[in-house]
């Protein structure tokens, strides 16, 4: 099952006015597996997320998910499908607290998108899977205390809650531990590899540590095009990689 295909794209291509920002990109995720995307800064990652969840339309190139092509499907059919962009998709209100948050997520999953207007009483009956929610990603001393009132690193993991309540088949994380202290990066780091145990992680990570822990599979990308692709042993030792890393002043 490991060996399967989750996620593909054939020849991705984006161009922004004569620029190619993503050229010919032919991934391929395998189902159960954390694959890392990397590159120096401007290298395309973040393009092609937003290439995989259509929050951008490719100039050429196809995508497939569970071997049904989704190149043209609109971000939220994309989402109902099982694969979810966490921190763009999730719903985090900073005045709510975490239990509000992570409810309304798990209202989001039963296509009910605003029954925070109805009766109380359909709210309560989901806080069961909200706790539990909550308490997977090691928030459950925090259920009552407001979004904004959270510390960077413990935002971010209410952030995966929320995108945990859609139940993604595949997790697209962005840049998961940016900007974090040390403590945050391992907590979260710790988080993906739990959340992953049952699904497909496609992450962009500029953190190589995190990368070499999580990774089981590493595609690097420069000026839009894919450099190499293989564990972190094999692309962390390739000439190429180095001197796109070194070249544009990245450790």
């Amino acid at each position: 099952m490991a060996e399967e295909t989750i996620l593909e794209t054939r020849g991705l291509t984006k161009e922004f006015k004569g620029f190619v920002a993503v050229k010919g990109v032919d991934l391929s995720v395998k189902r159960g597996t954390i694959h890392a995307l990397i590159g120096p800064n401007g290298a395309g990652k973040t393009t092609c997320f937003n290439l995989l969840t259509h929050f951008l339309t490719p100039t050429r190139g196809k995508i497939y998910f569970k071997g049904q092509e989704i190149t043209g499907s609109r971000p939220s059919s994309i989402a109902r499908m099982g694969l979810v962009r966490s921190f763009q998709i999730s719903a985090v209100f900073p005045h709510l607290t975490v239990l509000e948050n992570v409810r309304i997520a798990l209202q989001r999953k039963g296509g009910h998108s605003f029954d925070f207007w109805r009766a109380q009483g359909t709210l309560t009956k989901l806080n069961a899977r909200a706790e539990a929610l909550i308490d997977a990603v090691g928030l459950s001393g925090f259920a009552a205390t407001q979004a904004v009132e959270l510390a960077y690193g413990r935002k971010r993991a209410l952030e995966i809650a929320t995108t945990l309540a859609l139940d993604p088949e595949m997790m697209l994380l962005d840049e998961p531990t940016a900007g974090m202290t040390h403590a945050d990066v391992d907590r979260i780091a710790a988080l993906i590899k739990k959340v992953a145990v049952d699904r497909t992680v496609l992450m962009v990570e500029h953190n190589l540590s995190v990368v070499s822990t999580l990774s089981d599979h590493i595609t690097v990308l420069a000026r839009g095009e894919i450099l190499a692709q293989g564990d972190y042993a094999t692309v962390s030792k390739n000439p190429d990689v180095i001197q796109a890393y070194l070249g544009a002043g990245h450790a």
